[in-house]
């Protein structure tokens, strides 16, 4: 069960952005996908935790990156059109971390 875990979590976070940055930004796919995976370095919170990776604990409204007012800011960047995609990756990493957090409950 822990290894559907890890695939299904670190496949959300490297695999999945891959496809959606292929099939809804067909022209600029590769760029969208490294802006996709470059929004995980918003996991620089985990820094600060201790200690620093716990797999039952979950991640959303635990570390300041992933908290319920972080995520709000997330949805207002969806407005600017500059930083939709930016906006766009950073809540589909909270909705994986999200459903990360389905397995530990």
């Amino acid at each position: 069960m822990e290894y559907l875990r890890f695939f299904t979590h670190y496949g959300m976070h490297l695999l999945a952005p891959g496809i959606i940055a292929y099939v809804f930004f067909k022209s600029n796919w590769k760029k969208v996908w490294i802006i996709f995976l470059l929004t995980m370095l918003v996991d620089v919170d985990h820094l600060f935790a201790t200690p620093i990776f716990d797999a039952s604990r979950c991640s959303i409204n635990f570390h300041p990156l992933h908290s319920y007012y972080a995520i709000a800011v997330y949805f207002l960047l969806l407005i600017p059109k500059k930083t939709r995609i930016v906006a766009i990756a950073l809540l589909f990493h909270m909705l994986t971390d999200a459903l990360d957090c389905l397995w530990i409950s």
